[in-house]
C-alpha cells in the first residue's frame, strides 16, 4: 500500500507534465501563425465583410446605372442589345444578364481591344444608363481585394490560401489552449473577467470571444477554400474522383477544348469545369430573344445570364447562380435551332457539389437573406477583433525588446501528432509545405544565429 502510494504522485506528475509539454507545444505553433498572419486575417475579414454587402453597396453607389423607372412593359432583349451595338459598333457582345428585379437595368458585357465594358440598359427605354469598367467593378475589385489583395498573381494568391489554412489551425490550437484545466469557472472562460486588468484582461477578450465565435469562423473559412488556388483543386479532384461533384454530364460527355467557364459567364461553382458542349453547324441563327423565351420556358430563374456562342459551333448558354443554391442551372442551347443540348440543375449535382454550392451561399451571405449577411458580419469582424484583442495582450505580456515567443516544449512530438501533422499537410498541401519551413527554421536556423535566438525568446 505504502509503495502504491509513493507512485501516485509520479504518475500524476508525469501526466501534468505531458500535459503540459502538449499545451507548450499547441501554445508555440498558435502564437507563430497569430504574429505571422494577423494583417492577412485583418484584410481577408474586412474585405469579406464587404463583399457580404455587395448587392446593397452596388445599389448605393451604381445607382444612376441600375436603378430604372419601371414601367408597363419590357421592350424586346435584341432590342435593348442593339442600342449597345450601335453605341459601341466595334465591341464584341459577350453576355446579357437579366436581373431578378423590375426596376433594374439590363446587363451587357462588350469587349473591345481586349477591355471589358459593362454596359446598364433601361429595358423599358433602352437607352443606356451608364458603364462601368468590368475590372473597376466593386465586386471585382472587393473579390480581388478578398482574395489577391489588389496586387494579384499566384504567389499572393497562395499567401491567402495559406493564411485561410492556418486560420483552421490557430482556432483549433486556440481551443486546446482556452480548454479549463483545473476548475471549472465562467469567468475567464465563457465570460471575460472585466474586473481584471492588464495581460488578463485582454487574454479574456481574445480567448472568450474567439471560443462564441469560433464554430462561425471556421464555416467561413472551410466554405471559401472551394475557390482556393491549390486545396480548391484538391477539392475538385477529390469530388471528381469520388463522382460527388460535377453533374452526370461530366462523366459520359466527349472531351471538349474547352470547359465551361471559359465560354461562359456567371456559371455556378459545380459546372464551371464541364466540357464545353457544341452546336451542329446549320442555317440561320437563333436570336437574343427567342434565347429569353426558352428559358423562361425551361423555367430558369432569374437573375440569369445569357453568354452568347464562341465560334459556329458554339452554344447559348444560360446560367443561373445569383440566387439561392436550389435554383442554379446550367443549360446549353443548339445556337441553330434552340435544341437543348444539356441541361444541369441542382438536383444533377453530387452530393459534395451540392454541400460546396450551400456553402459558397452561405459564404456569399445570400442563402437565407439579411440573418446570413449579419452572422458572416459578426464573423468576420469578431475575428478582426479577436486579432486586435490578441496583439494588445502580446504587447503587454512580452519582455522589452524580444518576440516573446512561448518556450519549447522539451518533449518530443507523439507520434499520434506527427500523423495528425501529416494528414492536416496532405489535406491542406500549403500547410504541410509551412510546418516542414517552420521544422527547419526552428530546429537548424534559430539555434545557430544568436541575436536571432535571443529576440525569440
Amino acid at each position: 500500500m505504502q509503495s502504491a502510494a509513493k507512485q501516485l504522485p509520479v504518475k500524476n506528475e508525469n501526466k501534468a507534465r505531458g500535459t503540459n509539454s502538449l499545451y507548450q507545444t499547441f501554445w508555440r505553433w498558435h502564437f507563430y501563425g497569430g504574429i505571422i498572419f494577423a494583417p492577412f486575417l485583418i484584410v481577408l475579414s474586412i474585405s469579406g465583410a464587404l463583399y457580404l454587402y455587395q448587392s446593397e453597396i452596388e445599389t448605393m453607389i451604381y445607382k444612376d446605372k441600375l436603378i430604372v423607372q419601371q414601367g408597363d412593359k419590357t421592350l424586346p432583349l435584341s432590342e435593348q442589345v442593339d442600342e449597345v451595338n450601335r453605341e459601341y459598333p466595334e465591341a464584341e457582345i459577350g453576355s446579357v444578364r437579366l436581373p431578378k428585379e423590375d426596376n433594374r437595368a439590363t446587363l451587357v458585357k462588350i469587349s473591345e481591344n481586349e477591355v471589358v465594358t459593362q454596359v446598364y440598359v433601361d429595358p423599358y427605354t433602352a437607352k443606356i444608363t451608364g458603364t462601368i469598367l468590368d475590372e473597376k467593378h466593386f465586386k471585382n475589385v472587393a473579390a480581388k481585394l478578398h482574395s489577391e489583395w489588389i496586387v494579384g498573381g499566384t504567389f499572393v494568391n497562395r499567401l491567402v490560401e495559406l493564411a485561410a489554412c492556418w486560420t483552421i489551425i490557430i482556432l483549433v490550437t486556440g481551443l486546446y489552449i482556452w480548454w479549463p484545466r483545473n476548475k471549472l469557472s465562467l469567468t475567464g472562460t465563457i465570460v471575460p473577467r472585466f474586473k481584471k486588468n492588464g495581460h488578463v484582461f485582454w487574454r479574456d477578450l481574445h480567448a472568450v470571444t474567439a471560443f462564441w465565435l469560433s464554430f462561425m469562423i471556421l464555416i467561413l473559412i472551410v466554405t471559401g477554400l472551394p475557390w482556393s488556388g491549390v486545396m480548391g483543386e484538391q477539392i475538385n479532384k477529390l469530388a471528381t474522383s469520388a463522382k460527388a461533384g460535377y453533374p452526370t454530364y461530366a462523366w459520359t460527355a466527349p472531351k471538349a477544348e474547352k470547359t465551361t467557364n471559359e465560354i461562359a459567364e456567371d456559371i455556378p461553382w459545380a459546372t464551371e469545369n464541364n466540357p464545353a458542349p457544341t452546336s451542329e453547324p446549320a442555317d440561320g441563327k437563333l436570336s437574343l430573344d427567342q434565347i429569353m423565351y426558352l428559358a423562361q420556358e425551361n423555367n430558369i430563374q432569374k437573375p440569369y445570364t445569357i453568354s452568347s456562342p464562341i465560334g459556329e459551333d458554339g452554344v447559348f448558354t444560360v446560367a443561373s447562380s445569383r440566387d439561392k443554391p436550389e435554383n442554379e442551372a446550367t443549360v446549353y442551347f443548339n445556337q441553330y435551332n434552340g435544341d437543348i443540348v444539356e441541361d444541369v440543375r441542382f438536383s444533377d449535382y453530387g452530393w459534395m457539389a451540392k454541400t460546396i454550392s450551400i456553402g459558397i451561399a452561405l459564404h456569399e451571405g445570400h442563402y437565407f437573406g439579411l440573418a446570413n449577411q449579419l452572422l458572416g458580419t459578426i464573423a468576420a469582424l469578431g475575428l478582426v477583433a479577436i486579432v486586435i484583442f490578441s496583439l494588445i495582450m502580446w504587447k503587454k505580456r512580452k519582455p522589452a525588446g524580444k518576440l516573446g515567443v512561448p518556450k519549447k516544449s522539451d518533449k518530443k512530438l507523439r507520434p499520434w501528432l506527427i500523423v495528425i501533422m501529416i494528414i492536416t499537410g496532405i489535406v491542406m498541401p500549403l500547410a504541410g509545405i509551412s510546418f516542414i519551413t517552420v521544422f527547419v527554421f526552428d530546429r537548424f536556423i534559430i539555434p545557430r544565429v544568436n541575436p536571432l535566438q535571443e529576440w525569440l525568446s
